[in-house]
Parts: structure tokens; C-alpha cells; sequence
């Protein structure tokens, strides 16, 4: 692996950790801080944390765009423009939630009207680009206009999932840390320039997280937020797309794909019997309802997403080889 990449994490990660106290700052200032669901009775104590911490790792992809990237940057800047959409969407949630001092936003259907907007617009220039090739380890498909409805359920499932995994000081940011570091080392050996521009993206997003962690792991200091959470699920299912290794996301992703689904059960068992599988949904409140600690619950999903996310690279070597 290259040394500009190595260097790409380490100056995202001096920028973010240098203006982390600037944007916590400004969110106390304006008093953007988080309201906690009254059933989540362990998490009282956070009651008035900033939010909105997402601005420190999206201005660090945004610093790793305008000085890293090489020719043909078209495809990253794209995905940028993706991820600041989505962004955007999240900050009009996390506004509504400030201004009203209430957990609720968006209502659920303005938010999936939204990101199936945004996931229209992006299976419409995949499809148009001709980007409509699957990569699985030595394998490749093309899917032709399926790409279409593929990218829409990929876009609309990943910012959701990501967004549902963010529910623990450090969970989301930590298992996304694993995800991009892997895709990042996989884009890496391509000898083509825009998806090595895709691997500067995801060590650049690497670098930012490692910042935002210093201030989001326990006692967080700062949340992410919608505006966090809803672009960086934007981010990891934009590189997957454009990279064409969208297969690799449910297995390098499995953490985000536990949440995504302990949830989906929960709401289908309870609407049709009146009863719930979890103590609570997702999957990591349920654990913290059976008494475990919350760091312990964190550290576990980041080890579990690094075994899977190694056994992915050993796997590609070994095609490689």
C-alpha cells in the first residue's frame, strides 16, 4: 500500500482532531444538543450532549478531496456530492430536533422520500456511465439496468442501517472506521486512478473518524447525529457503487447488517403477535437491557467487523495470488 495513504489518514485525522473542539464548541454555543428517548433509561445521563459531530469527519473527507486526489476525479467528487446530500438530509432532521427540543424530525416518510431521491440520482449515473459491473473476489457480472433498483435498495438500507447502528458512544464510527479501512486497503492495489482517487476517499474518511473518535468514544463528548450518521451511511454504500464491490458490503458490513435487521424483526414479530424477540431493538440496545456494558457491547462489534473485514483481505490476496 502506497505511503500517500498512510499520509491521507494521518493528516485527516490532525485536521479533524484540531477542529473537533471548534465544532463542539459552536454546537454549545448554539445549543445543538441531543434529546435522548425516554425509553432508553440508561442514556439519561446524556440528555444535552452536542450534536451534529459529523461536520469534523465530512470537513476532513471534504480537505482529503481538494488536496489528495490525483487525475480522473470525476467518480470521487460524485461520491462526495452523494455524501454532503445526505448530509444535508440529516441536518434538516437534527435541526427539527433542536428547534422543537424533541427526538423527533423528519417524519419517516420525508426522510425515505429523501434518500430514495438521492439513491435515484445515483443509479441513474451509474446506469448511464455504464458502471454496471459487479465484482465478487475473481468473479464479475454485468447487471445491466438492474443496477438501477440494486443502487436505490443499497443506498436506502446502508444510511439506514449506519443510522441505526448509531446508538452507543462510538459504536457507529468505530464499525464504519473497520469497514472503509478495508475497503480502502481493497481499492488501493486497482492500478486505475479514479478508484485509487476512491481509496484516498476511504483513508481520508478513516483519518476524520479517528478524530471524531477521540470525542465520540465513552463518555462521548460530541455526537454524531442525523447529520453524521445518514452521510456516512451514504458514504460506505457510495463506495461500494462506484467501486463495483457492492457484494463485499453485507459481509464487511455484518455489524450494521445485525442492526438493520435485529429492527426489522422486532417491528414485524410485534405488529403481527404483540410481542418483542429483543428487549429492545436494535440489536445492541437488547444487549445493554441484558445488563452488558456498553463499551464491552462496542468493543465487541469492532472485533467482530475486523475478523470479518480480514478474512475478506485474506481472501482477495489468495484470489490474487
Amino acid at each position: 500500500m502506497s505511503v500517500k495513504y498512510v499520509v491521507c489518514v494521518l493528516i485527516c485525522m490532525i485536521f479533524s482532531c484540531v477542529i473537533a473542539p471548534v465544532v463542539l464548541c459552536v454546537c454549545k454555543k448554539l445549543k445543538a444538543s441531543q434529546s435522548i428517548l425516554g425509553y432508553v433509561d440508561k442514556h439519561a445521563s446524556k440528555e444535552g450532549t452536542p450534536t451534529m459531530g459529523g461536520f469534523i469527519f465530512l470537513l476532513a473527507l471534504l480537505l482529503a478531496g481538494c488536496f489528495l486526489f490525483e487525475k480522473d476525479q470525476f467518480l470521487a467528487w460524485f461520491v462526495i456530492l452523494i455524501t454532503f446530500s445526505y448530509a444535508l438530509l440529516g441536518f434538516l432532521d437534527d435541526f427539527i430536533k433542536i428547534k422543537h427540543r424533541h427526538n423527533a424530525g423528519l417524519k419517516p416518510y420525508q426522510k425515505i422520500v429523501g434518500q430514495v431521491g438521492i439513491a435515484l440520482a445515483v443509479s441513474m449515473y451509474l446506469y448511464f456511465s455504464g458502471r454496471t459491473t459487479l465484482t465478487f473476489f475473481a468473479w464479475q457480472f454485468d447487471i445491466g439496468f438492474w443496477i438501477i433498483p440494486l443502487s436505490i435498495l443499497v443506498m436506502v438500507a446502508t444510511t439506514n442501517s449506519v443510522n441505526l447502528t448509531d446508538g452507543l458512544d462510538g459504536l457507529a464510527g468505530g464499525v464504519s472506521f473497520v469497514c472503509l479501512l478495508c475497503f480502502g486497503i481493497l481499492l488501493s492495489f486497482s492500478t486505475l486512478l479514479e478508484v485509487n482517487n476512491l481509496a484516498m476517499l476511504c483513508f481520508g474518511m478513516c483519518g476524520g473518524l479517528l478524530g471524531f473518535l477521540a470525542f465520540n468514544s465513552y463518555p462521548a463528548k460530541i455526537f454524531m447525529g442525523d447529520t453524521g450518521s445518514l452521510a456516512l451511511g451514504g458514504f460506505v454504500g457510495m463506495i461500494a457503487l462506484a467501486s463495483g464491490q457492492v457484494l463485499l458490503l453485507p459481509i464487511v458490513g455484518i455489524m450494521f447488517v445485525a442492526s438493520a435487521v435485529s429492527d426489522i424483526i422486532q417491528v414485524l414479530h410485534y405488529k403481527r403477535t404483540k410481542k418483542r424477540v429483543f428487549l429492545m431493538a436494535p440489536l445492541h440496545h437488547h444487549f445493554e437491557k441484558k445488563g452488558v456494558n456498553e463499551n464491552k457491547i462496542v468493543v465487541v462489534y469492532i472485533l467482530i467487523t475486523t475478523a470479518v473485514c480480514l478474512a475478506v483481505l485474506a481472501g482477495y490476496l489468495a484470489v490474487e495470488i
